[in-house]
C-alpha cells in the first residue's frame, strides 16, 4: 500500500537518524524529493533474496526483519532494522542481486528511493560518496563485533546485550514505575532466538534466569528491563 506522505512522527524518524542528520541540507533535500512511502502489514515481504536491487529503502516505522531460510528450511534472522536506519544500498552500489528476504514487522512505513534516483543522486552529489563508505564503514564494524561476540562471549552475555541494543531502540518508558522500560518491538522468544543463533528452550533458561535476578520481568505481551545496570554486568561477562 503505497501513500505519498509522511506522518510528522515517520519525517521525524528519517530527519532525525543519526547517518542521514549528518548530510548536508542540499543531499537530503534531494533524496526526499524523489523518495515515495511503503505502508506495509505485518508479515509483508518487502523484498526477496534473489531479487533484482530496484529501490534504496529506509526503515520509517515499525521494524523491518532481515533474513534468510537455510536449505533444511530454518528461518534465520540476521537483524531488525529500526526507524531512521537506511538499507538495501549494497546490492544496488554491486550490481548483484540481493542477499536477504526484507519483512515488515508489525505495522511498517518504508521509504524508498528508485535505483534510477539513487545514482541520479550519487552523479549530482560528491558527498554522497563519502557518505555511503561511512554507512558501509559502520556495518563493517558492526559485524566485526557480532562476530567476536559469537566467537568470544556465552549466550547469556549476547543475550543481555542484544535486550540492551533493543532497549536503546525501542525502550518505552513505564507509566508506573519510572526505571522500568518495556521493549516496544514484541519479539517471540523464537525471534530472539533467531537473532542470537540459539534454540529457544536455551534462550527461555536464560530469561528467566534473568528474571529471577531481577534485571527483567517477562510478561505475555513482551519484555520489560527493570534494571539496565545488572543487564549491562551480564553483558560483559566472559564466562
Amino acid at each position: 500500500m503505497e501513500d505519498p506522505i509522511l506522518n510528522i512522527e515517520e519525517r521525524e524518524s528519517i530527519n532525525s537518524g543519526r547517518w542521514f542528520s549528518s548530510l548536508s541540507p542540499s543531499l537530503r533535500h534531494d533524496i526526499l524529493r524523489c523518495a515515495y512511502v511503503k505502508r506495509c502489514k505485518d508479515g509483508d515481504l518487502i523484498a526477496a533474496r534473489g531479487d533484482a536491487p530496484e529501490e534504496w529503502m529506509a526503515c520509517a516505522k515499525g521494524a523491518v526483519r532481515v533474513s534468510s531460510t537455510s536449505l533444511s528450511g530454518k528461518q534465520i534472522t540476521f537483524t531488525y532494522v529500526e526507524p531512521g536506519i537506511w538499507f538495501g544500498d549494497v546490492a544496488i552500489l554491486d550490481g548483484d542481486r540481493r542477499t536477504h528476504d526484507v519483512y515488515a514487522h508489525g505495522e511498517t512505513t518504508i521509504l524508498c528511493v528508485a535505483k534510477a534516483d539513487f545514482q541520479k543522486i550519487l552523479s549530482q552529489h560528491v558527498e554522497f560518496y563519502e557518505a555511503m563508505l561511512r554507512l558501509q564503514a559502520r556495518r563493517i564494524r558492526q559485524l566485526f563485533g557480532l562476530v567476536e561476540d559469537l566467537n568470544t562471549l556465552p549466550l547469556r552475555s549476547r543475550l543481555a546485550k542484544q535486550l540492551l541494543h533493543l532497549v536503546r531502540s525501542y525502550g518505552v518508558p513505564s507509566l508506573s514505575n519510572g526505571e522500568e522500560i518495556r521493549i516496544g518491538l514484541h519479539l517471540a522468544q523464537e525471534e530472539l532466538a533467531q537473532l542470537l543463533g540459539a534454540s529457544r528452550q536455551r534462550v527461555n533458561q536464560e530469561l528467566k534466569a534473568m528474571e529471577r535476578e531481577d534485571a527483567i520481568r517477562i510478561e505475555p505481551g513482551g519484555l520489560v528491563i527493570r534494571n539496565r545496570d545488572a543487564l549491562l554486568r551480564i553483558s560483559e561477562t566472559d564466562n
